[in-house]
């Protein structure tokens, strides 16, 4: 059965489409929707056969890092490690582009951490993205859609086409520029770029 394919505003999404998408994840459902940088795979952080459906998608092993999105900065101890230097950067730059790579607490769902002792956390500058998780109620287990062979697939009729199949909803808010995240390692006493993209690099000076 091909997805069901609902368009949206990633600013002013409808608040019933939002719970829709919402009440699909948490029946173990797993969506595409548009972030402040690129599509993303969506599902219920805590719903071991929705993660092991993403990584079939994505066609990785389970010891591949996955991230989470929270809607801000009130709860992110609960989940990590957060030194007071990367605390204040992430207060400065949030909601943004930006992917955290802090080390995880015992809050973080094993199936999640898969012997790893780190996890990535997004508090994306996205409305959609963030109503979705304070629908949910708790983080919304968050990964790319697979790259094509020109980068990351940013139109949900490529998306629909390749993993239509695959996934229950895709949130349409049309071509998406082909610009993920950056990635920040806060785990040590420094800030390490892993991957330079949509966030500035100059923002994240302390």
């Amino acid at each position: 059965m091909a997805a069901e394919v609902i368009p949206v505003h990633i600013d002013t999404p409808n608040k019933r489409t939002v719970k829709y998408a919402a009440d699909i994840i948490k029946e173990g459902g797993v969506i595409v929707y548009p972030t402040d940088t690129i599509y993303g795979l969506g599902a219920n952080l805590y719903d071991k056969r929705a993660m092991q459906r993403i990584l079939r998608i994505k066609n990785q092993k389970s010891n591949k890092p996955l991230s989470f999105i929270l809607p801000d900065l009130k709860d992110i101890a609960t989940y990590a490690n957060v030194q007071d230097f990367a605390y204040k950067i992430m207060r400065k730059v949030t909601p943004g582009s930006y992917t955290f790579v802090l080390n995880a607490t015992k809050e973080v769902p094993k199936l999640l951490l898969h012997n790893r002792k780190t996890v990535g956390i997004r508090i994306p500058d996205a409305p959609l993205a963030l109503m979705l998780v304070e629908e949910l109620g708790h983080p919304l287990l968050s990964t790319s859609v697979p790259q094509g062979d020109e980068g990351y697939h940013t139109d949900p009729e490529d998306i629909a086409e390749k993993y239509g199949h695959e996934i229950d909803l895709i949130l349409d808010a049309g071509i998406l520029f082909n610009n993920p995240s950056t990635i920040v390692d806060f785990t040590n006493d420094r800030v390490e770029i892993l991957r330079e993209g949509a966030g500035s690099i100059d923002a994240l000076n302390y």
